[in-house]
């Protein structure tokens, strides 16, 4: 369950991530509210999670996750560069969570 939870977060996050690209610095009213709901909604989902997964796996997963994400969305929808250097750094991201986690952080 507390994956199910971190997966949610990891969404919401990445939704509220989204909306601020087209909130335009928050001067666009909808798109800033979808920004705001999604951070709270990230935020109260990751604290769940923490009730049963040890901080610095949910973390790492959080933060990795959500950051290769935005930065795929970014290559993907939004008309930025897929560089080998961003492609590379989303492996080594991925890469750094799998080793946190395999390396006892999530025991």
């Amino acid at each position: 369950m507390p994956y199910v939870l971190l997966a949610a977060a990891i969404a919401a996050e990445v939704a509220g991530t989204t909306a601020m690209k087209f909130s335009d610095g928050f001067t666009k009213m909808w798109p800033s509210i979808g920004t705001v709901l999604g951070y709270l909604v990230a935020f109260t989902l990751l604290a769940q999670t923490l009730k049963t997964m040890s901080v610095g796996a949910a973390y790492a997963i959080w933060a990795g996750v959500g950051t290769a994400a935005i930065a795929a969305i970014g290559m993907l929808f939004l008309g930025e560069a897929a560089t080998a250097a961003k492609i590379a750094g989303i492996a080594l991201i991925i890469g750094g969570v799998v080793l946190l986690n395999l390396g006892g952080a999530a025991h």
